[in-house]
């Protein structure tokens, strides 16, 4: 069964679950989701701290990126606390070159790069986000 909110997923997390596949299973219900109340709901709990600063951060990075995709009326206040920043930058991909660093740089959202969070330009494409097309 997947995690119905985004806080939902946080606990499966801390429970032993890969981070990676819990997030994406909880994509796949967000983006199923048919209205923006719906959604909203989906994100609307505070995720617990998992004590890990990039996952902790990841989180408001989450949950604010799809508020604003998706047009939501608000975004969780919890995505805004400081324990969902990171101090340091994280970029995040397997390949670490100067090259890589620069592309993850410049081609973050706002919302994970305001987190020191770089990754490429859409982080939570899925094949039903609906997000997906050209």
């Amino acid at each position: 069964m997947r995690p119905a909110t985004l806080a939902e997923t946080y606990e499966r997390i801390l429970a032993g679950a890969d981070c990676d596949v819990a997030l994406a299973e909880f994509l796949d219900t967000f983006y199923l989701t048919a209205t923006a109340d719906g959604r909203l709901d989906r994100l609307r709990g505070e995720p617990r701290l998992t004590g890990g600063a990039r996952i902790d951060a990841l989180a408001g990075a989450v949950a604010e990126y799809l508020a604003r995709q998706y047009e939501l009326p608000s975004i969780p206040p919890s995505a805004f606390e400081p324990v969902r920043y990171l101090e340091h930058a994280w970029h995040a991909s397997s390949i670490d070159s100067p090259g890589m660093r620069e592309y993850l740089t410049y081609s973050s959202p706002a919302e994970f790069a305001s987190r020191n969070i770089f990754t490429e330009e859409r982080p939570l494409r899925r094949a039903r986000s609906g997000l997906n097309s050209s």
